[in-house]
């Protein structure tokens, strides 16, 4: 369609130099019935292209749009398949900005860049041919300004590129900020610190401006000294059409000709120049998704992959060093062995690793160097679906998500009966609260629960796992977030839920944890104590102090 409007739209000028020539040189005579009929094709072509690049126009919409949308698909899906890592060292804002912007901004150049880079190259294809046939020597022009115009579009796009990737960074990292602060926007508030993150806010605010500004400017200078080039083209032509004229080598009606082509010729040439710099935007955008698109995933699917539902729950870790950067050991020489069904609990100060024990028996992370086992097997042998099915987890940080609370409790759980989960919900003690809401199961969380209570939404989360059929359970500070009386009442629940399986438990609260199997207290990466409560309050060590200090301030 773009070969077609176009050639169509080069014909216009040469038979506007035949309708030229029916004029009788020095006569005065116009020869009418030979501009009409040359006028009439000219009507009829131009009708024609134009129908054909409003057809273009709208296929190529049609196709961006199915483009970005699987451009969208596709880097949503690479953001569920990348590891924790990735998500701990790139902000929620930056990320976000890669799917929006980003993309809208590549879209942008589909739908209306490449059309005018094809028209361009045919545009500029057709009226160079038809110069060359109407006046070789005139022709000899461009070979001045052409190469002209293409060293200035050159050295400009080379100083502009690096300038809309810094524009892309720039908001990427200002969408980030705001992500922040209007997440933690009660914390502002209570802290008084509206002022503090309006002049953050500025500050970032001024540095995207400037690189959007240093960006636009100089990606502007391209369109007018392009169009001045253009121009001095067309007064050469000018010039040299006459000459060429007197000495009988053109007609008037061929110089008419050659003048419309010349124009069509640097026309383009011009439009393109103007467009650089939305390409260069679209092509940082672009770089900046790609980026994304090529980050490795956590594994590529495995075929025969071991079933959760076969996994007894034998948890062995030997010699695991792990840090989360290189040099900064986190856990060092970690070695554990746990019986199925065995209840383990992991108590230390802030920072000693106990989060981070969490996070390789989830391989959110692979260690550095040791072996962890389940059943007797490396988990680096399993497929990550495998391992994560096998574990009902309970995070200290609640998520929900927009939906009704039937939706929240069977998450993960397809066709999950409305029995079970009442009955879930029954034993997590949330049961009463449900039937008091106006819709009871059916009732609809805003977006992260925002209209539950923290504790509330922590019982959520719990009659959540509840659902799981899993053999193994890590509950991580999953009390924190409720009263005294509720937690007692959650201790009985996690009595049933952990029976027979074995379980993993993070707690500050050393008095949730008195009755585990095992506790074990790690401080800078080590165990450095182990037993139950009664053992390890006789060694009056490091975790008969944290008793003791918790016990004075429950007093």
């Amino acid at each position: 369609m773009t070969i077609a409007s176009n050639s169509l739209a080069l014909i216009g000028p040469l038979l506007s130099g035949y309708a030229v020539d029916a004029l009788e040189p020095g006569m005065g005579k116009v020869d009418f019935e030979q501009v009409f009929f040359y006028a009439g094709w000219m009507v009829a072509f131009y009708v024609l292209s134009a129908l054909m690049s409003y057809g273009l126009t709208v296929l190529m919409v049609t196709v961006s749009r199915k483009v970005i949308r699987k451009m969208r698909e596709d880097v949503f899906e690479r953001l569920l398949s990348l590891p924790v890592g990735y998500f701990d060292c790139h902000q929620t804002g930056d990320v976000l900005s890669r799917i929006t912007y980003d993309i809208d901004v590549v879209n942008e150049s589909l739908s209306s860049d490449l059309i005018q880079m094809l028209t361009t190259t045919i545009t500029v294809g057709g009226a160079l041919a038809m110069m060359v046939v109407i006046s070789p020597y005139l022709v000899l022009v461009f070979c001045f300004t052409v190469p002209l115009s293409a060293a200035i579009t050159r050295f400009i796009t080379g100083k502009t590129r690096p300038l809309y990737r810094a524009r892309s960074a720039s908001l990427g990292r200002l969408n980030g900020f705001v992500e922040e602060k209007v997440s933690g926007q009660k914390t502002i508030k209570a802290y008084c610190g509206e002022e503090i993150a309006i002049g953050e806010f500025a500050k970032k605010d001024r540095e995207a401006v400037e690189a959007y500004y240093k960006a636009e400017y100089y990606g502007s200078t391209v369109g007018p000294m392009v169009n001045f080039i253009n121009n001095l083209s067309l007064s050469l032509i000018s010039v040299c059409g006459a000459f060429l004229y007197l000495a009988g080598k053109m007609r008037v009606g061929q110089i008419s000709s050659f003048v419309l082509y010349s124009r069509k010729f640097s026309g383009p040439i011009n439009e393109l120049a103007n467009i650089v710099s939305d390409l260069q935007s679209a092509v940082a955008a672009a770089e900046r998704v790609f980026t994304l698109m090529d980050e490795l995933p956590e594994e590529e699917k495995r075929k025969n992959s071991e079933s959760s539902r076969k996994i007894q729950g034998r948890v062995e870790l030997s010699h695991v060093n792990f840090g989360y950067e290189p040099g900064k050991v986190i856990l060092e020489d970690f070695s554990l062995k746990v019986s199925p069904g065995e209840t383990i609990a992991i108590a230390g100060p802030t920072g000693a690793g106990k989060t981070t024990f969490i996070n390789l028996l989830m391989r959110f992370y692979d260690p550095w160097s040791g072996v962890i086992q389940i059943d007797g097997r490396d988990i680096r042998e399993i497929s990550r679906t495998s391992l994560r099915n096998a574990y009902a987890m309970v995070l200290q940080d609640t998520w929900l998500f927009s939906g009704t609370i039937y939706e929240n409790l069977a998450y993960g759980r397809e066709g999950m009966g409305r029995e079970e989960v009442i009955a879930a919900a029954k034993a997590a003690r949330i049961h009463t609260f449900i039937t008091q809401l106006p819709d009871g199961y059916d009732t609809v969380i805003k977006e992260d629960g925002a209209n539950i209570s923290q504790g509330q939404k922590q019982l959520l989360t719990i009659a959540r796992a509840m659902l799981q059929d899993c053999r193994m359970v890590i509950l991580d500070e999953a009390t924190s977030n409720v009263d005294t009386r509720t937690e007692v009442q959650i201790q009985q629940a996690m009595g049933r839920l952990m029976e027979g399986k074995t379980c993993f438990i993070i707690a500050h609260r050393l008095s949730t944890i008195r009755n585990a199997d095992r506790i074990l207290v790690v401080d800078q990466g080590r165990v450095v104590e182990q037993g139950n409560h009664q053992e390890l309050m006789e060694k009056k060590g490091i975790y008969y102090q944290m008793y003791e200090a918790q016990k004075d301030v429950r007093e």
